[in-house]
């Protein structure tokens, strides 16, 4: 990481850290803590979903599933176990990584829409599965009386609480993730995402970094379930369906693909929008996401973190033209004047 990132980094962190001081005043917006607790939730899943997408170019379309798998094994544990929740996190987060390796092995050999499919058809098989298994998950009534966090015995009750823990765990995720970028590994997943073959060709492991990535964003997920199945305290197989994939493919898609920070952008937004924004069309939900993909597909592809350079670049323009504008009218009025004093 350079300076500049530090700099950024530090100055989301006070900014975040000010966030419930400045909403909790307020009667209108304090609810906003709540929210904001949910996308930090969910940045850990499109943190790691950047790294598979935005870095190694690889289609996923099952962090649902890994969210689902660390939700619903923080709940099992705790539930009818009796494992202490900070113990049932990583033994969840261990589990996603054995499915994401077992899944990836063969699925990675894919490419483009093929390796987008198998992702997919695996998603639906893990929600079947958290919908089936009653005895287990509770199926489709899904599970209650899941145990909270507590830190040196004392239980997060309020939102402030699970608000500074949360965002807490994704900003260090986000270091971890920007090492990651400036890393070795992180060259070699650019140089996949670019080209895979001239990579491969190159020296390049690919097929074990394309592995590693996936597991290592499955895990991201997973940590991600584990503190939402925590924080809500029940859990119901609607939350870990395909929709919830196109959704945070949508968050980091809105975002930017290619940067860490857009994924977090774009679930902030997303998360608003969701609970909040856009309540009004419930019913039809899908019809939105829809209208916002094909917005951001068309008319701003590199994501909102594109926004500035696009608006730079764009005012740049307009006064190159208006300059060459008035300059050809000067030289027009020269070359008048020139014609003029000949005549005469």
């Amino acid at each position: 990481m350079n300076k500049k990132e530090w700099l950024i980094l530090i100055g989301s962190a006070v900014l975040v850290a000010l966030f419930p001081v400045i909403v909790k005043p307020i009667t209108a917006i304090s609810h906003y803590v709540d929210i904001m607790v949910f996308a930090g939730i969910f940045c850990l899943v499109s943190l790691g979903l950047s790294l598979i997408m935005g870095y190694a170019g690889q289609v996923s379309l099952a962090q649902a599933a890994f969210f689902g798998i660390g939700a619903y094994s923080s709940g099992i544990l705790t539930t009818r176990f009796g494992i202490n929740p900070w113990a049932a996190m990583p033994v969840g987060a261990l589990l996603a990584a054995a499915v994401a390796w077992i899944v990836g092995m063969p699925s990675l050999r894919l490419r483009g829409h093929y390796l987008a499919m198998a992702t997919l058809g695996f998603g639906v098989i893990v929600s079947i599965i958290f919908a089936e298994e009653v005895d287990w998950t509770g199926g489709p009534s899904g599970m209650v009386g899941i145990p909270g966090l507590k830190i040196a015995g004392r239980a997060l009750t309020s939102d402030a609480a699970w608000y500074y823990l949360v965002w807490s765990v994704v900003f260090l995720s986000l270091i971890f993730c920007l090492n990651i970028v400036h890393s070795r590994m992180g060259r070699a997943l650019r140089a996949i995402h670019e080209e895979e073959g001239a990579a491969e060709a190159m020296g390049v492991p690919t097929a074990n970094y394309k592995v590693k990535i996936f597991v290592l964003g499955a895990v991201f997920a997973s940590l991600g379930g584990s503190f939402y199945t925590h924080y809500v305290t029940c859990l119901n197989p609607g939350s870990f369906n395909l929709m919830w994939s196109i959704r945070f493919l949508l968050m980091v898609m809105v975002g930017g693909m290619q940067s860490l920070w857009g994924a977090i952008i774009g679930t902030v937004l997303l998360t608003f929008l969701t609970n909040e924004w856009l309540e009004v069309f419930a019913d039809f939900e899908v019809l939105v996401y829809g209208a916002i993909l094909l917005a951001v597909a068309l008319f701003l592809p590199g994501g909102l973190v594109s926004l500035p350079a696009r608006l730079t670049g764009f005012i740049g323009l307009r006064k190159k033209t208006k300059d060459k504008y008035l300059n050809r009218i000067y030289w027009n009025k020269e070359k008048d004047k020139r014609q003029i004093l000949r005549q005469d």
